[in-house]
């Protein structure tokens, strides 16, 4: 995994949840738990990652979208069949 993909998975959380530390924050933890976030603040994160990335992230994958780690091996799958597409 990428350390630029989850930097940007990091930068997005911390844009979400402002008081969240990108030093502590345990990449393996489900999001919305760990950081109590809602539906509204995933939304805004994957958002924040379709705007930094220019990927389209479809509403059926969000389910995946769980963990940093998660989150940061979904984006790199996304752009690595982006990049063989012809």
């Amino acid at each position: 995994m990428s350390s630029e993909m989850t930097k940007l998975v990091i930068d997005a959380v911390v844009e979400v949840a402002p008081d969240v530390d990108p030093a502590t924050l345990d990449h393996d933890a489900p999001l919305r738990e760990s950081l109590e976030l809602d539906s509204m603040d995933i939304l805004n994160i994957v958002v924040a990652l379709s705007e930094a990335t220019g990927m389209d992230i479809p509403e059926q994958d969000y389910g995946e979208l769980t963990t940093v780690t998660a989150i940061a091996r979904y984006l790199e799958a996304r752009a690595a069949s982006r990049a063989t597409a012809p």
